[in-house]
């Protein structure tokens, strides 16, 4: 089941003071106060060409509004997805619910292989394609009909004027899935049915085997949109990125090691995007995505979590959590009656 379903979930309160990216100046910064955050940020700023008061007066307001946006982003979504259901039309309704049609033979043949009794990573590896330094891994997930379908009914749903949330500071467009109303019936069982099996079979130490929640979007890459994807990690454990379409040229996926090698040692590949096809990664490996110079693309990301590893240290501030209730989806952690009151930041002192 996806935590935050409903009722009371949780988030770490790093959500609200850290990894706020600038885009104009390619920055990931944390704020707590303007005093903070001068000091911290003011010379890096100023060797990316932030030279003037005014100019940081502007990432200031930029950085407050991000975290305002934070402070209200799990009851507007709520908000929104309640609107959406009573609301929208869909155009392919019979997309709303997973089929096993909708998914490739290979897929479906590397699933069922990791549920057998004979399942190991050596022979899962000769059903896909594998970086193995890396730990990358793709394989065909979808059919071409679904994603055909899929775009289409994104389409629809961008031209209604319902509102409609971004998926994260980095990503301008694309689809919250869970305010569209798929999480329950196609992304829940997606990752409980089909890709927890896999996952525990090639990333046993990243809870592969306990995933228990998630964060499903999808992102909308074109020439008068957003073209790339900067240098970050995920906040999950392990992220599932399949390409659904349209036609687009260039774009690929770049992986270098994981978040705590230092940048002077990171070596980059490049994964190409290719339609239909599903690219697995550890969240915390570091990677982004180059510009598509002509067409559009869409992507499904799923970010999968395990809160039995989350709920010792949080993948985004890597410290042990500091929970705040949240309505909604979270951030996948949990806790249980037996444990202390769940520690609360006061976020109207962050600003």
């Amino acid at each position: 089941m996806a935590h935050g379903s409903g009722g009371l979930s949780y988030s770490c309160a790093c959500f609200y003071t850290d990894n706020i990216f600038i885009q104009q100046y390619q920055m990931h910064v944390s704020f707590t106060d303007e005093e903070q955050f001068t000091q911290e940020y003011h010379k890096a700023l100023l060797s990316r060409g932030c030279r003037t008061p005014e100019k940081l007066s502007q990432v200031l307001e930029t950085v407050k509004k991000e975290v305002e946006r934070r402070m209200k982003l799990a009851e507007e979504s709520m908000q929104r997805k309640s609107e959406i259901s009573l609301r929208y039309k869909p155009l392919h309704p019979e997309l709303y619910v997973l089929q096993e049609s909708f998914l490739s033979a290979d897929f479906l043949e590397a699933v069922q292989f990791c549920q057998s009794p004979h399942a190991s990573l050596d022979g899962l590896l000769n059903l896909l394609d594998s970086i193995p330094d890396k730990r990358i891994y793709r394989l065909p997930v979808f059919v071409p009909q679904f994603c055909k379908d899929f775009v289409e009914e994104l389409e629809h749903f961008e031209r209604s004027s319902l509102e409609k949330g971004r998926p994260n500071t980095m990503n301008n467009y694309g689809v919250l899935l869970n305010e569209l109303g798929l999480d329950d019936s196609f992304i829940t069982p997606l990752r409980e049915k089909y890709l927890r099996p896999l996952v525990s079979v090639l990333y046993p130490d990243w809870g592969g085997s306990c995933l228990d929640s998630h964060k499903a979007f999808v992102v909308q890459y074109s020439l008068d949109k957003d073209l790339d994807l900067s240098c970050h990690y995920d906040n999950s454990e392990v992220t599932l990125n399949v390409s659904l379409g349209k036609e687009f040229t260039d774009g690929n996926l770049y992986f270098s090691e994981m978040r705590e090698v230092p940048v002077n040692e990171r070596r980059y590949t490049e994964v190409e995007h290719l339609i239909g096809q599903g690219i697995l990664h550890r969240g915390q490996q570091i990677h982004g995505a180059l510009p598509i110079t002509s067409g559009e693309r869409w992507n499904l990301i799923l970010w999968m979590r395990a809160s039995s590893v989350r709920n010792k240290r949080c993948p985004m501030c890597d410290k042990e959590p500091k929970l705040i209730e949240t309505v909604g989806q979270g951030d996948g952690f949990t806790v249980t009656e037996k444990e202390i009151k769940v520690e609360t930041v006061d976020m109207c002192a962050v600003l």
